[in-house]
């Protein structure tokens, strides 16, 4: 299907609703390529979450949202007055996409509650709203924790990023690279030092090409270069995303996170945590619980879709790991910012969003 030519190619845009379709950036093949994906279905919606085509905790939210209203849209025009019976389907094959991410279910929480409330016979304008909805609070939000966590750096400064929190991996703006664009702005950057973020790559093909489109100067480092350049003792922040958040202040985040923060603590570089409110999970007491996703060998045992390693060779392609409240400096959203985070400090944060 040709992508309409009033589509812009850039991070901001990365999730559109167009036409009744939903047009995702395929965050697979940039920078090289730049093409959108169509999604005309539920089914269509969750694997292109699966497939990586978007990713990033609030970008899935947002996506999945908009997976419900392709559903209820089409088991409208099969089944009628019926259509919830079929769309449970839907919301359940959308939520099974990924297990990490809180944001995913958060979303797909939202758009059921409004499935058991609406009493109208067509279900679309509503559901298309609260899809539209979600992703404008999402958009509004990490502008907003921008703000407040370009406040914490006192530079100008090098950052260290690690995988992509950027635009791409949200309903827009970005998470930690919101922060970063607020920081840059405010004459508080130097230089971001983006990690690669083996094996997917997201820091060298994304944050890299954010970046780049922002005007910030950044170079690409290997992942295992962070601790010789924080010895120099230019850097003064690392600054990541989450993908879930748990009650007692763990952050699970893309693999490689927690050496991160071991390494800024050694050196006496800060931590911060750039997340909206909905990334923050209180039913799961700590990151022991949080389930991590396991991805195929291959993408270890191959770059690019060229196999590097032996024949017969196995791999461990964990996609998260989880840095300890302990290690983490700040966390900021878009409701406030915690200090040295703890299982008090998130309840009480969360209270006051709930208020």
């Amino acid at each position: 299907m040709e992508t309409p030519t009033s589509l812009d190619i850039h991070p901001d845009n990365a999730i559109v609703w167009l036409e009744d379709k939903l047009y995702l950036l395929d965050q697979r093949v940039l920078p090289l390529e730049a093409r959108f994906v169509v999604c005309g279905s539920a089914a269509d919606t969750a694997k292109a979450i699966t497939d990586m085509v978007v990713r990033g905790a609030p970008a899935i939210g947002v996506a999945a949202a908009y997976g419900v209203v392709l559903g209820a849209r089409a088991r409208y025009a099969a089944d009628g007055e019926q259509w919830r019976r079929g769309l449970a389907e839907d919301i359940d094959l959308l939520a099974a996409a990924r297990p990490t991410a809180v944001n995913l279910f958060w979303a797909l929480e939202r758009m059921r509650r409004l499935v058991t409330d609406l009493d109208q016979l067509d279900p679309i304008p509503a559901l298309l709203a609260e899809a539209e909805r979600i992703h404008v609070e999402d958009i509004a939000a990490n502008r907003a924790l921008g703000e407040l966590g370009a406040a914490l750096i006192h530079g100008p400064t090098d950052i260290i990023t690690h995988c992509n929190a950027g635009a791409l991996a949200t309903g827009g703006y970005g998470t930690a690279l919101g922060v970063v664009r607020s920081a840059h702005a405010a004459g508080k950057v130097r230089r971001v030092f983006a990690d690669e973020t083996r094996p997917w790559l997201q820091g060298s093909r994304l944050t890299a090409w954010e970046l780049q489109q922002s005007g910030i100067p950044v170079t690409v480092q290997a992942d295992s270069v962070a601790a010789s350049l924080m010895a120099r003792g230019e850097v003064g922040w690392v600054i990541v995303g989450a993908d879930r958040i748990a009650a007692n202040g763990d952050v699970c985040n893309k693999i490689g996170t927690y050496g991160l923060a071991v390494l800024a603590r050694h050196h006496g570089v800060r931590f911060m945590v750039a997340a909206p409110t909905s990334t923050i999970d209180l039913g799961v007491a700590s990151g022991a619980d949080i389930p991590i996703e396991e991805r195929a060998a291959e993408e270890v045992l191959a770059c690019a879709g060229t196999r590097l390693s032996p024949d017969g060779i196995e791999a461990h392609n964990p996609v998260f790991d989880v840095t300890p409240a302990a290690l983490v400096d700040y966390i900021v959203t878009e409701r406030g910012v915690i200090e040295r985070p703890d299982a008090a400090k998130l309840r009480v944060l969360m209270e006051t969003a709930d208020a």
